[in-house]
């Protein structure tokens, strides 16, 4: 593999010390950068950066990239996503706009389970088909590493079916991956009567199955009234903990009742979604160590209200931004929209949103030693942008992508 080196770079933002993995309140106030500045990159990692000043020879078979006026970040860290789905729900859509909320539809046979039907009466090589094809979108908006949710099974054969499809695409190492295990989404309506039922599937065979195989990264639960309760959702955290494996918690997307605490006490690495926020759940997320995980671009396309990124912030609460992607409520993987919307509707700052998109999102991941920041041996992810005259385009401009090239694993992408 060639060596590249960037030069000329207008300015290169996030550079860290390795002993950064995440920040939190005054300090996502800082994106810190290196103006005119030159990277090298080899065998897929960055080796050395630094002022053009001090820029090594160029005659040393490197291929040179020259990024006069452009700027150069981290690729996006997408933490929260359910890439791997069949179909669309379109008609969901247009349901909600002639007035039906998300819990309506649900219970309409739409939602989760709507989703469910159509990825069981899917082959495991058309899902891969379809969800690669997403993979390459959201490669080319800027994005570098992604958890993918399960959730859209919601049996044995089919989530493990979506977890085959997630250790595929892993495989293909176009993009850095992290698989969640969220079999604990919906009950499905064969378990309607018999939620206990479900529950011992979950951890009886789905849990130490995949978990023996090595397919699930994280656990996940979607703890909200009418999914899974809190007792219910402590079973699921608590076998987790047993298998030593990290949980992550989908909560307070419409109510609060408990789930944060339930979280923290599981020592979680996430809590996600936040939309409904009390002081109670502050007063827990400030005593741990669990990143707030905010999704402002299924606010946007639910037309709920946003995570109070600013309460979080000033109560010095680390915060990711993610897509939730999804086919639902966020059928869109563009990080650089999710950026614009986290400013735009929820108040943070350029500086802010990007550190939220890359260096905490990476840490969500369990990822931060690795990505999310410009730093001697991370690999080489990086995003060079148009020429632009300030780092606030990006966000500015939504809807148009001001990225000019991506370089993953040390690559160029076309």
């Amino acid at each position: 593999m060639p060596k590249i080196l960037l030069i000329n770079i207008k300015k290169l933002y996030q550079v860290r010390d390795s002993q950064i993995h995440f920040v939190k309140g005054i300090e996502m106030k800082t994106l810190p950068f290196i103006t005119n500045a030159f990277l090298i990159i080899k065998n897929n990692l960055i080796i050395d950066f630094g002022e053009m000043n001090t820029c090594p020879s160029s005659d040393e078979n490197f291929k040179i990239i020259d990024c006069s006026n452009r700027m150069v970040l981290p690729s996006w860290c997408d933490s929260h996503s359910h890439i791997v789905f069949s179909g669309n729900r379109s008609t969901e859509y247009m349901d909600r706009i002639k007035g039906l909320s998300y819990e309506q539809i649900a219970e309409n046979g739409g939602g989760i389970l709507n989703s469910a039907k159509l990825l069981q009466n899917t082959s495991e090589i058309n899902l891969l088909k379809q969800s690669q094809n997403r993979v390459e979108e959201i490669i080319a908006s800027g994005t570098g590493a992604i958890e993918i949710k399960t959730g859209y099974g919601l049996n044995y054969e089919s989530e493990r079916k979506m977890l085959n499809v997630i250790k595929r695409l892993k495989n293909k190492k176009s993009i850095s991956i992290k698989s969640t295990f969220l079999g604990a989404h919906a009950f499905p309506k064969e378990y309607k009567n018999n939620k206990n039922g479900y529950l011992d599937l979950i951890i009886n065979e789905m849990i130490p199955d995949f978990h023996s195989l090595g397919l699930i990264d994280f656990i996940d639960v979607f703890c909200e009234k009418g999914y899974f309760n809190l007792k219910q959702t402590k079973k699921i955290l608590s076998f987790a903990n047993k298998l030593g494996i990290e949980s992550k918690i989908h909560v307070n997307q419409f109510n609060s009742f408990g789930g944060i605490k339930l979280a923290v006490e599981h020592k979680s690495r996430t809590v996600d979604h936040l939309e409904v926020l009390t002081e109670n759940d502050i007063k827990y997320l400030k005593n741990s160590s669990t990143m707030a995980v905010l999704l402002p671009t299924c606010s946007f396309f639910l037309g709920i209200n946003y995570a109070n990124s600013r309460k979080l912030i000033t109560n010095n609460i680390p915060i990711a931004i993610a897509s939730d992607y999804n086919p639902g409520s966020s059928p869109s993987g563009n990080m650089n929209f999710v950026i614009s919307t986290a400013c735009t509707k929820m108040k943070l700052t350029t500086e802010e949103a990007i550190n939220a998109a890359t260096i905490n999102g990476a840490y969500s991941m369990g990822l931060s030693d690795k990505l999310g920041s410009i730093t001697k041996n991370k690999i080489a992810n990086l995003i060079i942008t148009k020429e632009i005259e300030s780092i606030n385009e990006i966000p500015y401009n939504f809807g148009i992508s001001k990225i000019d090239k991506v370089i993953l694993n040390g690559k160029i992408i076309n």
